[in-house]
């Protein structure tokens, strides 16, 4: 059998011994030492005559196989006295984990191939996109509403029925904004959590909305008297 020899083809004597098991298509359990050996030989010695240079452990390997091929050469029971592991099993074993390790490199590689054909955007400054034009009150921030809606949300899961009837309704920021200011009309201060009689999600984000519209109009203001109490809402003097 003839060899073709490529200079830095291989990585190392395992990537060799795979290479030549892949040729005689045989699976890893069923490789003949006697076989294996032989063409790992002719392989090193096409390199030999080629003035081709060999790394230690190319020759390393050669020793080995040829210590494997003797010793199987011998009668088992030799064999079985001069010890106990199968170095068979354990060449078999180092050329499973090899090839583990080759085959994950592999993958890694697609990965970085698909990487490279990603291109990701230079992050951009959003301070244009920063609405400063909202100030609820001096004690009131936008991170106290959001906390408050939070524990709203929380309390109303825990009440809620086992059984409920979904209904489908429309709302819009500007209707339900007219809605709050005349209940605000008629009660000159409302509890945050009163607006929110329907616990449907459309109706709570659009209520939420609407309140933030309005005390960014100036039409409301949100007050709370001490830190952790319940938020309230009245209608400013102006829109009465």
């Amino acid at each position: 059998m003839g060899y073709t020899v490529t200079i830095d083809k291989f990585e190392g004597p395992l990537d060799l011994l795979l290479a030549l098991i892949k040729e005689q298509d045989v699976d890893i359990f069923d490789i003949n030492i006697a076989d294996i050996t032989s063409q790992y030989l002719n392989y090193i010695s096409q390199m030999e005559s080629l003035d081709l240079n060999i790394d230690s452990e190319y020759l390393v390997m050669a020793a080995d196989l040829i210590e494997l091929k003797s010793k199987e050469l011998l009668p088992q029971e030799v064999t079985e006295e001069i010890e106990e592991d199968d170095p068979k099993a354990m060449l078999i074993n180092r050329l499973l984990e090899y090839q583990k390790y080759k085959e994950a490199s592999y993958n890694f590689k697609e990965l970085e191939t698909m990487r490279s054909q990603l291109f990701s955007k230079a992050p951009s400054l959003l301070a244009e996109f920063k609405d400063d034009t909202l100030k609820i009150t001096e004690d009131i921030s936008l991170d106290d509403l959001i906390k408050a809606f939070a524990n709203f949300k929380a309390r109303k899961i825990m009440e809620q029925p086992l059984k409920t009837v979904v209904t489908k309704k429309e709302y819009s920021v500007h209707k339900r904004s007219q809605e709050i200011m005349r209940r605000l009309a008629t009660k000159p201060e409302l509890d945050f959590d009163e607006l929110f009689e329907v616990f449907a999600k459309d109706y709570i984000v659009v209520t939420f909305l609407s309140i933030l519209d309005l005390a960014k109009k100036g039409q409301i203001e949100i007050k709370q008297n001490h830190n952790l109490d319940k938020i309230t809402l009245r209608a400013k003097e102006c829109n009465l």
